[in-house]
C-alpha cells in the first residue's frame, strides 16, 4: 500500500488529513461515491497518523498562508491531536484553521470551543443548509439533533475563536444560499458561498 497522504498543498495553503472518521455521511461527498481523491491526490488512510507524523509532514509552518486541518475525515474527532499539532504550528508562527461540522461539543459532550480558541485562528463550519429538514436529507448525521448543535456552535465560536465562517454549498437540491447567509450574520459569523465539487 502507497504512503498514506497526511498533508497536501493547494495553493498556498497546507490541507492535513488526520483522520477518515466523520459524524456525517453527507451525500455529496466524493468519499460516499467511490472516491478518495482531492486534486490528484490520495487521501485513504490505511491508520490514522500520530502527532510526530502530522508534524514531519507539515515541515516549517511559515511556507504557508495558513495550515489547514480537512481531509476526508472530521478533524475534532482526533481532539487531543488536533490541539497538539495545532499548537506546535502556532508556537512556530504558523496560521491554522480547522474546517469542521460543528458538531464538536455534541460528540466530546462539553464545551471544547475555549480549547480550540487557544491555538486556532479560524474556523469554517460547514452549515450546508437552512434548515434540519434539508440538512438531514444532505448531510445524514449520525446523531439527532445535529442542525440544532451547528447553530449553537457557530453562536458561541465567535467568543473564542477571531475568524468564523459558516458555510454552505450552492448546487444541492433544496439548500436555499440567502436563507443560509441569513443565518449566519444572525450569529454575527462570517458567510462563504462554496460550489458543488470545488475543493480548496
Amino acid at each position: 500500500m502507497p504512503e498514506a497522504t497526511i498533508s497536501y498543498p493547494i495553493g498556498e495553503r497546507l490541507y492535513l488529513n488526520i483522520t477518515d472518521r466523520c459524524t456525517l455521511r453527507c451525500a455529496f461527498c466524493p468519499k460516499h461515491q467511490g472516491s478518495r481523491r482531492v486534486r490528484g491526490f490520495d487521501l485513504t488512510l490505511g491508520r490514522r497518523p500520530t502527532p510526530p507524523e502530522i508534524i514531519a509532514a507539515i515541515g516549517d509552518p511559515t511556507r504557508y498562508a495558513e495550515v489547514v486541518f480537512c481531509g476526508y475525515g472530521e478533524p475534532t474527532l482526533r481532539l487531543k491531536v488536533l490541539l497538539e499539532v495545532a499548537t506546535h504550528i502556532k508556537d512556530r508562527g504558523g496560521r491554522v484553521r480547522v474546517n469542521t461540522d460543528g458538531l464538536a461539543n455534541r460528540v466530546h459532550k462539553r464545551d471544547v470551543l475555549p480549547y480550540l480558541g487557544r491555538c486556532v485562528d479560524a474556523l469554517s463550519v460547514s452549515l450546508n443548509a437552512q434548515d434540519a429538514a434539508v440538512y438531514e436529507h444532505h448531510c445524514r448525521p449520525a446523531l439527532s439533533e445535529s442542525f440544532i448543535s451547528v447553530l449553537d456552535f457557530l453562536a458561541c465560536a465567535p467568543r473564542h475563536i477571531a475568524e468564523v465562517t459558516a458555510t454552505a454549498i450552492d448546487g444541492l437540491s433544496g439548500v436555499d444560499i440567502a436563507a443560509c447567509r441569513a443565518l449566519a450574520v444572525a450569529r454575527a459569523v462570517r458567510f462563504r458561498r462554496r460550489e458543488l465539487d470545488v475543493v480548496g
